[in-house]
């Protein structure tokens, strides 16, 4: 049976969503070559990005009162800036797709390790004063009024910073993704999901997720 998410209503939200079940941990995969040659300053992918791209994410996570800027601008802005900088880091197979799909598509993306979460998933607006630590020290992100990934336990996944609890890590066998698109760029998460599934499908066993409207 798939995954159900429920989403909340959204005016501009436009999610992709898919399962990934890896044969090992990820701490025992190789990231293959392909992956880490589109890392490269030169490198040639599907989608880019743009100056556009970046407006309209920022436009998306400003929706519900959230202020996209600084340490809290979108992952995939903090992706470029490191690229730019030559100092794009490689740390798995799982990990390195997601972060290569961000890059060139500019869309966020959360990857979450199902077996840290608990009960079922929802995708919604952050209440006001809602925080979690989103890195090994603790340090904590405030997320009131942007676009979450919660479980039974809180925010999970966000398209700024992803949750300690819940991340990814060498033992991970069993992950989601969460694409968080726009409707103001109409196909480009849709061609981006695609190409994420066409990138990790050499590793992973794939499983579809439903996306349901909350109720």
């Amino acid at each position: 049976m798939a995954l159900t998410v429920s989403v909340a209503d959204h005016p501009l939200l436009d999610l992709d969503a898919f399962v990934m079940r890896f044969a090992q941990p990820l701490d025992a995969l190789v990231t293959p070559a392909s992956i880490l040659a589109l890392l490269e300053p030169q490198a040639s992918a599907p989608i880019c990005s743009s100056d556009t791209v970046r407006a309209e994410v920022r436009a998306l996570l400003r929706h519900g009162g959230f202020k996209p800027a600084g340490r809290s601008k979108p992952a995939s802005e903090y992706l470029h800036a490191v690229h730019q900088a030559g100092t794009f880091p490689a740390i798995n197979a799982a990990v390195d797709a997601c972060n290569v799909v961000s890059l060139h598509s500019g869309l966020p993306i959360s990857l979450v390790d199902l077996d840290r979460t608990h009960g079922t998933l929802r995708v919604g607006i952050a209440e006001q004063g809602t925080s979690y630590p989103f890195n090994p020290s603790g340090q904590l992100i405030d997320v009131s009024g942007l676009c979450c990934l919660f479980d039974a336990d809180g925010p999970t996944g966000t398209p700024v910073k992803d949750a300690q609890r819940t991340k990814t890590h060498g033992r991970t066998q069993h992950a989601l993704a969460i694409l968080w698109g726009t409707r103001a760029l109409a196909g480009r998460t849709t061609q981006a999901g695609a190409w994420y599934r066409a990138l990790v499908a050499d590793f992973a066993t794939l499983e579809a997720v439903e996306l349901a409207p909350a109720g």
